[in-house]
Parts: C-alpha cells; structure tokens; sequence
C-alpha cells in the first residue's frame, strides 16, 4: 500500500529546522547556515507497517514576532514536528506558542517537540524542570542533533507512525 503524508517544520529562527530535514533526507549536515525564505519542500519514502509512506516536508521559514505563522503552509498536513534550540531558552517558549497558533489553524493533528542541537548539550538554557512540565502535559519530546544525526530519524519515524496511527493529538491547556 502506498500513502503520502504532509509533514510540517515549525519554529523559531536558526533552530535547525533545516538541517534536520536534510539529515533525514540526505543523510548530510553542512555548517552553513541557510535561510529559508517562505517553504521549502522535500520528500522521503519510508516503509512502515507494510505501507510505502511518502513523507512531504514542508521546512516552514522562521517564525518570531516579527514573521508570523503562515497558516495557509498549514493546510492538508497530516503532523509537525515543532523544532527548539536547546541552546537558546527562548526558542521552546515560542515553539509552545506557535503549537497553539497551529492548532487553532488546523486542529489536533499528532506532533513532536525536538529540542535540537543536543551535540552542544553543554551550553543548553532549557531547565529540566521547564521539561518535566511539558512531558506531564502530554507533550511528545525529543532530543536532536541534526550534526551528529542523534534522534533524527527516531524524530520523523515517531511522527510518521502517530500520523499512520491517526491519531488527534489535542493541545493540553496551558
């Protein structure tokens, strides 16, 4: 059986939104830091459960208070993946705003929050206890490094099996 989800990458600036896209596609991490400007698309086939699962990932430019979320981007995607920089504290606080923001634009679809850059884990800002509260909320989190590839393919995996799942994953109440 052949199926194709619509995937979405959501998050602040510089949070590697991109790299982890590329890591999981191309199995590649550069040093470079590129923009994306609007949305950028790539795909990858994976084998799941007997289904040939098409993934379309939508890498979504930076949002902040100055670019906010393009809802239309939103449309017809079957998960997202919310994307933290572990070594700026801010970037989780606006990643669990913007998972409201796409909620109310596109309703309970399932979703994971990675908390990337876990190669720099030394200089990381998110406190445990910020943590602990997310995961007693319900939050499916994860820790990334899309230049040393930890995490990664356990990321999209994970996703693409709640999407294949069907399950609603309902925003708890802040």
């Amino acid at each position: 059986m052949k199926m194709q989800k619509k995937v979405c990458m959501i998050g602040s600036f510089a949070v590697g939104k991109t790299s982890l896209v590329r890591r999981f596609v191309k199995s590649m991490f550069d040093e470079k830091y590129l923009t994306t400007l609007g949305v950028k698309i790539d795909k990858k086939i994976v084998q799941l459960d007997g289904v040939d699962l098409t993934l379309m990932l939508w890498d979504m430019e930076g949002q902040d208070v100055y670019n906010s979320l393009k809802t239309s981007y939103l449309r017809g995607a079957s998960g997202y993946l919310l994307v933290a920089d572990g070594t700026r504290r801010e970037t989780l606080d606006e990643a669990i705003s913007l998972r409201s923001q796409v909620q109310q634009a596109i309703g309970a679809v399932p979703n994971l929050v990675l908390l990337n850059k876990s190669d720099l884990a030394q200089s990381w800002e998110i406190e445990n206890e910020q943590l602990q509260a997310l995961l007693a909320s319900g939050t499916v989190l994860g820790r990334t490094s899309a230049k040393s590839g930890e995490g990664v393919e356990w990321a999209f995996m994970t996703l693409a099996t709640r999407m294949l799942e069907g399950r609603s994953d309902a925003i708890p109440d802040e």
